[in-house]
């Protein structure tokens, strides 16, 4: 009986000519030529390297000890990971440093981002104002310059934009995944959520996607009838606390490229310390459209900042803190002192 190696090394040829007489014409394989792709052109108008500057919270997250009187504060490291996940880099803005280092901070970045936290007085409310003063500022000018606030970030533009520092109510809404209920499908036209499928519109509204971590916000019914507020808002979502006490969960600036939510888009990717954090895939594509849109905001920003300084300046420059058991609330965290 014959081997049959000869037979199997025929395999590979037979393989070939039928893969050249099925896809070509000639019966010749057209292998690759080797050459990179051209680059296509650059539209002048968007930034491909986008840079965004987060404002550090008082405190030390790593240990859950929040306090304004301490030297020390922290960026989460997922708000971080948030803005990379979209293709940008992170400068953070350490809210105690001198006015005039945060101002040559905000020259090097394309858009500003408020995280969650508890403080809503003293030096770290006075900078959030200023800040929030600089994003409006840049944006009268002509400058794109978007801001997205989060949880605390967000009952802070309601007290600036109010000029109400009490109009905040108060909720339960601790450790909580929510849905969010779209009172005005019309309002979403050129919002974040324009570019949801509908289908996962849907899906928010029926099922828990997004986690909430918060005692105090805003109701529709204030904010509708604050001139102040419902000039400058338009309401995007609702939500019910734990007692169906309804709140407002998503706004957009009616002339400005600033977004804010009640809920934290940030911990669906990346943090794991509460069970109750939606982790879904869902709930995935919600946080990633969330961070495609600021990303793709502040990428229209014609802010062109030297290289050695944003480099100078980058997070990259610090290590994160694995805060393990010691924290309720993050993994992990920059903290500056």
């Amino acid at each position: 009986m014959g081997s049959p190696l000869p037979h199997l090394l025929l395999l590979p040829l037979l393989m070939v000519a039928a893969l050249g007489s099925s896809s070509t014409t000639d019966g010749v394989i057209r292998l690759p030529s080797g050459r990179s792709c051209a680059a296509p052109p650059k539209d002048p108008a968007v930034y491909d390297r986008p840079v965004v500057g987060i404002v550090s919270h008082p405190g030390d997250g790593a240990a859950g000890r929040i306090s304004n009187g301490t030297a020390t504060s922290y960026i989460a490291s997922s708000y971080v990971k948030f803005v990379e996940s979209a293709g940008a880099r992170v400068i953070p803005l350490i809210y105690n440093e001198p006015e005039e280092r945060i101002l040559e901070k905000l020259s090097l970045v394309n858009g500003v981002l408020f995280t969650g936290g508890s403080v809503k007085n003293g030096p770290y409310f006075e900078t959030i104002k200023k800040v929030f003063q600089y994003v409006l500022d840049r944006n009268d000018a002509g400058i794109p310059f978007p801001l997205f606030a989060q949880c605390l970030g967000f009952e802070l533009v309601c007290m600036i934009v109010s000029k109400d520092n009490n109009i905040l109510e108060s909720f339960s809404a601790i450790n909580q995944a929510s849905t969010l209920q779209f009172p005005s499908y019309s309002s979403l036209e050129g919002s974040i959520f324009e570019r949801f499928d509908p289908d996962l519109i849907n899906k928010l509204s029926t099922s828990c996607l997004v986690m909430q971590n918060h005692r105090y916000g805003i109701s529709p019914k204030t904010l509708r009838e604050n001139v102040a507020l419902s000039s400058f808002f338009k309401i995007l979502t609702t939500s019910p606390d734990e007692n169906g006490k309804v709140y407002v969960s998503t706004v957009q600036a009616h002339k400005y490229p600033i977004t804010c939510t009640q809920w934290h888009p940030e911990k669906a990717i990346f943090e794991w310390g509460k069970p109750m954090i939606p982790h879904s895939e869902d709930a995935i594509q919600v946080t990633q459209n969330f961070a495609n849109y600021f990303v793709s905001q502040a990428r229209k920003s014609p802010n062109r900042p030297p290289a050695d300084k944003v480099l100078d300046n980058l997070i990259y420059n610090c290590s994160p803190t694995f805060s393990g058991k010691k924290s309720k609330s993050f993994d992990e965290v920059y903290i500056f002192s």
